[in-house]
């Protein structure tokens, strides 16, 4: 079988950069977990590598398929200089071990929470999931394995976690893209919800 975590990591390469910093983070009975940060004018760019070692698998299945099944890793794009944002680096990590921890199956539209927030002083405990196939492309790999999915992070703050469950996540992000919401600023209010 093969090792998936270098052709996601020249991938990320290819896409972002060289990254100018990596941390490792292990919990106990998961994997390592690696955050790359890659920086580009005024933004930083965090993404996890490690969370793609293993298809993720529906917590209904009786069996894990250690082949088939959905791949991914998380990036997370903010301005840079306005916050702490290097301290995003565990809660990263926590939201990709996830699968391996919970059993869970990160997708699009899905809401993850760390109960904290993601650095000091931010507004944001919890991400919106994004779709992928924009800032790095999918990394396919051999049949029969799924594709790597680059899924990007959008910050949530409680109120507007609450509104999405109400409402869902194409609602919470129409009410972004129409008030103008930069979602790279890591110092943003939460948008009005009225």
């Amino acid at each position: 079988m093969v090792d998936v975590l270098p052709l996601v990591e020249a991938r990320l390469n290819s896409a972002l950069g060289e990254p100018d910093a990596r941390a490792a983070v292990t919990f106990l009975g998961t994997d390592r977990v690696e955050v790359l940060r890659f920086r580009e004018g005024d933004l930083v760019r965090y993404a996890t590598l490690g969370m793609s070692a293993h298809p993720m698998t529906d917590p209904t299945a009786v069996l894990a398929d250690p082949v088939r099944g959905p791949r991914a890793e998380l990036v997370l794009s903010v301005r840079a200089g306005l916050a702490d944002t290097d301290k995003v680096l565990r809660p990263l990590a926590v939201l990709a071990a996830s699968p391996q921890v919970e059993g869970v199956v990160v997708a699009p539209g899905a809401s993850l929470d760390v109960g904290e927030p993601l650095w000091p002083g931010a507004a944001f405990s919890s991400v919106l999931v994004g779709e992928p196939g924009g800032l790095v492309e999918d990394l396919e790999l051999d049949d029969p394995m799924d594709p790597v999915r680059f899924l990007p992070l959008l910050p949530m703050t409680p109120n507007e976690a609450a509104w999405k469950r109400v409402h869902g996540a194409q609602a919470l992000q129409e009410r972004w893209l129409a008030n103008g919401t930069d979602l790279r600023d890591p110092a943003r209010r939460s948008v009005p919800l009225e």
